[in-house]
């Protein structure tokens, strides 16, 4: 029987009893009853400049004005993007096309990982503060579910400073390829990831698996059909942006066909070219109508030496999301943004 050692930064990390399913599962019920009018209060912890498939969720969501109620917007840095200010940017310019700069709150969180961070933590100062405290004063005020959509940097930090964040949120991710290694937002901070799966926070799983059907890698559109559906799309905004490759745009389908036409600059070109997966906004989708996905509650597992190790008799569970209906969450996609709904603010 081979016998797996746990890095120190996990070795530190307590194990839940029995009683954390049961603080998980009265959470979940809390938040779900706890809604502002039936919408889907939370925030939205993203790095904004990643590829493409982050600014198609946060349109998705600030359009969908009847579903969600953002309380703000989060980001942190990994590697592609140009550090916290090129995601802020971005993030900023979606904001902009959709009216909402300056009235949805927009907030930098951490640059770096969390293992540098957390190293001589001054809860006074450090990376990601700004952000990190928005996380935890908003859900000490109210019931918020936060999604996040890149690494987890910014959510282990709240908790390190904050264990009790662990009482009154839940953290929907989308992330990993579970059961196999390997994925963009685990990759940028494993340390982070498992921190959180070894915390009592609520913790939902919504997997990528990359090349498999079953997993949010299996949402993607074509180029062809953006530049057919998109152009035009969303509300005009009453200042243009320039975009992430140059061009001005007025609305959020002429920015999209922008970013679809460069994505293979800003990346490199690491897969078909043809289409790419929309993976962050099917993290939505899935609050919006948790029929477009299928979810199994498993004891949480950790990674390590980038391998998953399950822990059968682990009593902390997680949710994970599977086989996603992708027709469903592309015509509400495509259906939010032909009929826009803008967001609420919190002025």
């Amino acid at each position: 029987m081979k016998v797996f050692s746990i890095p120190m930064a996990v070795s530190l990390l307590f194990l839940c009893s029995i009683s954390c399913k049961n603080q998980s599962q009265r959470i979940e019920k809390h938040l779900a009853n706890t809604t502002t009018d039936n919408k889907i209060k939370l925030i939205f912890d993203t790095d904004a400049n990643n590829e493409l498939d982050d600014q198609h969720a946060l349109a998705y969501m600030l359009l969908n004005g009847n579903t969600f109620d953002v309380v703000g917007i989060t980001v942190n840095a990994t590697i592609n993007g140009k550090g916290i200010q090129g995601h802020y940017d971005e993030a900023e310019r979606i904001l902009q096309l959709c009216n909402l700069k300056d009235s949805v709150p927009l907030l930098k969180g951490a640059e770096g990982n969390f293992k540098e961070i957390s190293e001589d933590f001054d809860p006074g100062s450090y990376d990601g503060q700004e952000g990190v405290d928005f996380i935890l004063e908003a859900t000490e005020e109210d019931s918020i579910i936060v999604v996040a959509v890149g690494k987890l940097t910014n959510i282990a930090l709240a908790l390190k400073k904050e264990p009790s964040l662990a009482g009154r949120t839940k953290i929907v991710w989308l992330g990993s390829n579970y059961p196999e290694p390997g994925e963009y937002n685990q990759d940028n901070d494993t340390v982070a990831m498992n921190y959180v799966l070894n915390s009592r926070i609520p913790f939902e799983m919504v997997t990528v698996r990359y090349g498999k059907p079953s997993g949010t890698d299996a949402v993607s559109v074509t180029k062809t059909e953006i530049n057919e559906k998109m152009p035009g799309l969303g509300p005009k905004a009453t200042e243009p942006i320039t975009g992430r490759h140059g061009g001005s745009f007025s609305t959020f389908g002429d920015y999209s066909i922008s970013l679809f036409e460069h994505i293979f600059d800003h990346i490199g070109d690491n897969g078909p070219k043809n289409s790419r997966p929309l993976f962050d906004m099917v993290a939505l989708a899935i609050l919006k109508n948790n029929s477009w996905g299928e979810t199994t509650r498993i004891p949480a597992p950790i990674l390590i030496d980038n391998q998953w190790v399950d822990r059968p008799e682990n009593q902390r569970e997680i949710i994970l999301w599977e086989n996603f209906d992708k027709t469903g969450i592309l015509d509400d996609f495509y259906s939010s943004l032909q009929k826009p709904v803008l967001v609420q603010t919190h002025h």
